[in-house]
């Protein structure tokens, strides 16, 4: 993936990534990069409703296990009430952004759902 398609940049104190989400799916899971009207943003399921901050602590929890670290280093910074949110990621920016990248290169080489 070139850098203009992911869905994540660098900040001071690790990324912010660009989220799309989807409230009271099936189940919780991330599901590819899509292409928004703001550039991509990784594809979130998650069961919740989104009524009083279920659906974000929910997507925090999806993602962090999709990357295999704590929630505490994952916190919503923007559309808290919105499908389309940036969240900060707490870290390294370059450990952060070769995790990313590697979870994410599943996606481009077929497998469409990584949970």
């Amino acid at each position: 993936m070139a850098a203009r398609d992911l869905p994540f940049r660098r900040s001071p104190t690790g990324l912010l990534l660009s989220v799309r989400v989807t409230p009271k799916s099936a189940t919780d899971r991330v599901d590819g990069v899509i292409d928004t009207g703001a550039g991509p943003a990784l594809r979130v399921r998650v069961r919740a409703a989104p009524e009083r901050g279920k659906a974000n602590a929910s997507v925090t929890d999806t993602i962090a296990g999709w990357l295999a670290m704590p929630s505490s280093q994952l916190t919503v910074v923007g559309g808290g009430a919105s499908r389309s949110k940036t969240l900060a990621i707490s870290g390294d920016p370059s450990a952060l952004a070769r995790r990313l990248g590697e979870r994410l290169q599943a996606f481009a080489t077929g497998e469409r759902r990584v949970s």
